[in-house]
């Protein structure tokens, strides 16, 4: 919708001050000669807006004209409210700055839109972790943000999973991503992923570093994520599922995407795996509910668990 548009062209030059018509353009998904109408159409309404023609040229609101959060919908009301997420906020040493945004937005909202926040706000909590997930203790987190913000290089010591364990490693971090409870921070030279939790010590020397321009932390993520699943699921194990058992989590996906059904009522899936010590724990916990066929180590496994847990609980003569 055209008003929409218009409130969307004044927050832009709000926020990034000087914009062309080209640039305004591409944000809006609209053409060039629409933005000069909406311009024109701003111009008109009393906005004081102006252009500069050139190479260096582009439109920008007058020096502080400022325009209030009136053009927010219902919609966006409710999702920037829903977004305000308190422990993660906290967690990073924003929880009193986060509070002290929502007040001014809220106050800013008509009326009617206040409601709809408020209504929201009292009947959504996000809480990120699992029920079982110990919280991880992050006390370099603060640091970590500082560093990401004021781009900062930091010298840590780290621990990962392999040997060595403990290493020394400069980073220069890009990000900070909160995925199911756990914080990692981006980090270059790569860039690499780190948790946040497993960095031991942490120096801030107050070197600077450029952080790249055509970085682009969603595609990252996305990527970093696909290529996590790809490197965690390496193999590949054929089960039996017993009729009636529901296996839930990867093995009841798998057997929704190429489960079949053998004449016996059982279903033959086929399941990747991380590795046969992940699975062999995975699968126990299914008992009788599952056969594994394949692969023959990850059977055998089984079997000896099995059996060494039937040597453990037969009655004693």
């Amino acid at each position: 919708m055209k008003s929409s548009r218009l409130v969307s062209i004044l927050l832009l030059l709000q926020t990034r001050g000087r914009l062309t018509a080209a640039q305004l353009a591409e944000e809006l998904e609209v053409s060039v000669r629409t933005v000069y109408r909406d311009v024109e159409a701003l111009s008109a309404a009393g906005v004081p807006l102006y252009g500069d023609a050139g190479h260096a040229g582009g439109y920008r609101l007058l020096d502080g004209y400022r325009t209030r959060l009136t053009g927010l919908t219902t919609e966006e009301a409710e999702a920037l409210f829903l977004a305000g997420v308190p422990g993660p906020a906290a967690e990073l040493g924003l929880g009193a700055v986060l509070a002290a945004a929502q007040l001014k937005v809220r106050a800013a909202l008509p009326h009617e839109l206040r409601e709809h926040a408020d209504r929201i706000s009292g009947r959504f909590h996000l809480d990120a972790p699992g029920w079982y997930a110990d919280a991880d203790a992050t006390p370099y987190l603060p640091a970590v943000a500082d560093a990401v913000w004021n781009s900062r290089v930091l010298h840590v010591r780290y621990r990962r999973w392999r040997e060595p364990t403990d290493v020394e490693r400069r980073l220069e971090p890009y990000a900070l991503v909160l995925k199911a409870g756990r914080w990692y921070v981006v980090a270059g030279p790569g860039p690499r992923t780190f948790r946040v939790d497993q960095i031991l010590e942490l120096n801030a020397p107050g070197e600077e570093f450029t952080r790249p321009d055509d970085f682009d932390l969603t595609a990252y993520w996305t990527r970093y994520q696909r290529d996590f699943h790809d490197r965690l699921h390496r193999a590949e194990a054929v089960l039996r599922i017993a009729p009636g058992a529901d296996p839930g989590g990867l093995t009841g996906r798998a057997v929704e995407d190429n489960g079949r059904t053998e004449a016996d009522g059982w279903t033959r899936v086929t399941v990747p795996i991380e590795s046969v010590d992940r699975a062999h724990d995975e699968f126990l916990r299914l008992g009788t509910a599952i056969e594994v066929l394949e692969p023959p180590e990850l059977r055998a496994r089984l079997g000896a668990t099995v059996a060494e847990l039937a040597r453990r609980y037969a009655p004693q003569t």
